[in-house]
């Protein structure tokens, strides 16, 4: 018999996934503390521009994460045990693939990253040296978004948990050990990411282990069928081509923000970062989608999978609501804490409105995200999200000339319902796919 989906259960998954991603920032904090000690300025740069140059590409290879969730969620709930090994390996062998594709390809993805860095030469210089050292636990990295995606589809985000508190210990161990201990500089900090994400890879493996105690996780002919090959391979795609519209999408709200001059560029910066706390708290509720939506559609068990949705929607509500509150009571003490300067404090305060309602108004697009990726309807995701990025230009043609920046914020959260009413739309066809048969 099914475990029933409760609120308890959906807490469960999403409260160690919140408390993942809250151990995200301070290791940036302590990465930023350690080799501020060096007293320069261009180590504490470099450490920045090399981190958000290697974060920006394994970002694309985000889809690892979602499509093995989804994939794994839905074999889950077949109880097709083998296919869940072998979803594991193949998730690796992309995973180990991709990141070895980003070593090789060093060379060309750095001078890329340069050519368009404001970076001085003594900044660049050691962020090189920083990257050089940190590309090479890129298969490891990528590699752990395929390992996070699989504990996820089984709800076991608690080892997720266990996983991120891994690296991020051997990561500040490290950090303090070769920067403050060796003297090794902006080098220490890389190697000691280095080595973190090698041992995550491991640690990642060994939480794991249940799916190498049988033979499938190494039965070529299921890993290498070409159907199975080949719906991952459209998930993942799929899945990539939305990454990268939506990351567009913020990409350029930045880029367009800079016509404003730089105290509005900043002050949209700052606010940008509470996105960013809401994605945090969301995205634990959105996992649990992904895991009970993905599970109940591979047992094709429509309503289970209503009441998943159902149920992780509602506490997703419930997180809005407490940011929305939050952010109308504290907005302007936190953006104060956020920068010293009083110009871009003004100008951040001036705009906060659209942050309070940015929870309510990305809801449905954050909760819809998590669901479609449970149910791998990859392909409305991802033409989903270019009619929606279709809407945000011409919401922005039509309103930054009349509304200068408030109309770039405008286009933003137009930009949001446009997501969230185009998936709705294509709820109904989800549904339906939960009454065919499965796929082989």
């Amino acid at each position: 018999m099914a475990t029933p989906i409760t609120h308890t259960r959906v807490l469960k998954i999403a409260m160690p996934i919140l408390l993942a991603n809250i151990t995200v920032p301070i290791l940036g904090a302590v990465d930023t503390g350690v080799v501020g000690q060096i007293p320069a300025p261009e180590p504490i740069a470099a450490v920045g521009v090399g981190a958000i140059v290697l974060s920006a590409i394994y970002w694309i290879f985000g889809f690892l994460r979602m499509g093995t969730a989804g994939l794994t969620a839905q074999a889950t709930g077949q109880g097709d045990r083998a296919e869940v090994a072998a979803l594991l390996t193949r998730a690796l062998m992309i995973g180990l693939a991709g990141g070895a594709a980003l070593v090789l390809l060093q060379s060309l993805i750095f001078a890329g990253a340069f050519a368009v860095s404001p970076a001085g030469p003594e900044v660049e210089a050691l962020a090189r040296d920083y990257m050089t050292i940190r590309v090479w636990s890129a298969p490891a990295a990528v590699a752990i978004y395929g390992i996070n995606g699989w504990l996820i589809a089984q709800e076991r985000t608690r080892d997720v948990l266990i996983l991120q508190l891994w690296m991020n210990g051997v990561n500040v161990s490290l950090d303090l050990a070769f920067v403050l201990g060796f003297g090794w500089g902006v080098s220490g900090v890389a190697f000691a990411t280095f080595l973190a994400e090698w041992s995550g890879l491991a640690m990642g493996l060994y939480l794991c282990r249940v799916a190498f105690q049988g033979p499938a996780w190494r039965d070529w002919a299921r890993i290498f069928d070409r159907v199975r090959l080949k719906r991952m391979a459209v998930v993942n795609t799929d899945i990539m081509i939305r990454s990268l519209l939506l990351q567009a999408i913020f990409v350029s709200f930045l880029l367009l923000g800079g016509r404003f001059g730089a105290v509005t560029l900043a002050a949209n910066q700052v606010l940008l970062q509470f996105m960013h706390i809401i994605s945090f708290a969301l995205d634990g509720f959105a996992f649990a989608a992904e895991a009970l939506v993905g599970q109940a559609l591979g047992a094709r068990a429509l309503g289970r999978l209503r009441q998943a949705a159902w149920i992780t929607s509602l506490w997703g509500l419930g997180s809005t609501a407490m940011f929305m509150l939050g952010f109308w009571l504290f907005g302007d003490a936190i953006i104060i804490l956020m920068t010293k300067d009083p110009e871009v404090q003004q100008a951040a305060m001036t705009y906060l409105p659209w942050i309070v309602a940015a929870p309510i108004v990305a809801l449905a697009s954050f909760m819809l995200d998590g669901i479609f990726i449970g149910a791998t309807r990859t392909g409305d995701m991802r033409n989903m999200m270019a009619l929606s990025a279709m809407v945000y230009a011409a919401a922005v043609f039509a309103l930054m000339p009349v509304l200068g920046n408030h109309g770039l914020w405008a286009a933003l959260m137009v930009s949001f319902v446009a997501r969230g009413i185009t998936l709705t739309l294509r709820y109904p066809a989800l549904e339906r796919a939960a009454l065919r048969p499965s796929v082989p």
